[in-house]
């Protein structure tokens, strides 16, 4: 048996009357846990190697409990109150990050973005959506969309409203964890697996997506699509505000550096440099056509915004008379023509 551990998490969750695994809840996930909880609780639980999600039961939740009491006091006191769980339990243990095989699998994955174990991208997520079941996210919790109906039926006749919130394959993030240092508008509009950093505000307007995020301090009013994050220091973020839509999406990671400002209903597809503003209603993809300015507004050259990709203190707008796109620089463009050159 391996001795380490990619991820390991006790959760308690929802399934059908299938006995399908619709959402797990873990309260406290963990990143590369010792070899000495590994240790304790593999035997208790049967598990041998690989990623597995692993069934048990309040008895045995009770037993790792015990285990660990000297070994990680949160995780003993957290398998104490799953042993008076009325619903069922998981133990997820990935032994290496790779492709996910199961819902609950899924979720942990999830859990350790929101959770700020991973930044976006930092994990595989291969496969993720035909695990994640398409469900009804009600005053109830989790239901299955093909038992809705007389669950719907059953609560009238109790005299109970049972209210759908939404029909998606994501659940809210604020309803498994609510970050440190955050405010959040509109809870609804972020994605479980987003990464909300400290001193971020997401205002009324804004969106956040699975594996997307930023790691703040910044305002988020616009949409941040799965594959973009809005970082600091060397990973480019920081006192951002983004009013428009920032695109990512596939193996693309779309980093916002610190001070930009990316005007309303405007996007960006490419990476921003620090203290970059797009004008209002401006989209810049990394195939957009943009005419670089010098200090005195003269054409230094035409070029693709992929070239400016990362580069600090740039101007993106449109021009009103001939709507082409510029680029204008606080520094010398023929300078910055000179480093792309040499960068090329």
């Amino acid at each position: 048996m391996s001795t380490t551990l990619f991820s390991l998490a006790f959760g308690v969750g929802t399934q059908n009357r299938q006995g399908a695994w619709l959402e797990v809840f873990y309260a406290a996930p963990l990143l590369k846990p010792s070899s000495e909880i590994l240790a304790a609780v593999a035997p208790i639980l049967g598990y041998s190697e690989g990623n597995q999600a692993i069934t048990f039961t309040t008895a045995q939740a009770a037993q790792l409990a015990d285990a660990l009491k000297g070994i990680d006091a949160t995780q003993a006191a957290l398998l104490t109150r799953l042993a008076e769980s009325h619903k069922p339990l998981v133990a997820t243990l990935l032994a290496e990050d790779a492709q996910l095989s199961s819902t609950p699998e899924a979720y942990l994955k999830l859990h350790l973005l929101s959770h700020r174990l991973v930044k976006p991208h930092g994990l595989s997520l291969a496969g993720v959506f035909p695990l994640l079941p398409n469900v009804a996210w009600t005053s109830q919790g989790a239901i299955d969309l093909g038992e809705l109906a007389e669950r719907q039926l059953e609560a009238r006749l109790r005299g109970e409203l049972l209210e759908v919130f939404s029909v998606d394959k994501f659940p809210k993030m604020t309803d498994y964890v609510v970050p440190s240092g955050v405010r959040i508008a509109d809870s609804a509009r972020i994605r479980l697996g987003a990464y909300i950093g400290e001193g971020t505000t997401v205002m009324h307007e804004g969106f956040v997506n699975f594996n997307a995020g930023t790691e703040g301090p910044g305002m988020i009013e616009g949409r941040v699509s799965a594959g973009v994050f809005v970082g600091k220091g060397s990973d480019l973020g920081g006192g951002c505000s983004t009013m428009g839509t920032l695109s990512g999406g596939g193996n693309i990671v779309i980093k916002v550096g610190e001070g930009c400002l990316i005007g309303a209903n405007a996007g960006i597809g490419i990476p921003l440099g620090d203290r970059n503003t797009v004008e209002s209603g401006l989209y810049v993809t990394a195939g957009t056509k943009v005419a670089l300015l010098d200090e005195n507004n003269q054409l230094v050259k035409v070029l693709k915004a992929r070239e400016l990709a990362g580069q600090p203190d740039l101007l993106f707008r449109r021009n009103s008379e001939t709507g082409a796109v510029e680029c204008k620089t606080h520094k010398s463009a023929i300078e910055l023509n000179e480093a792309l050159h040499a960068h090329n």
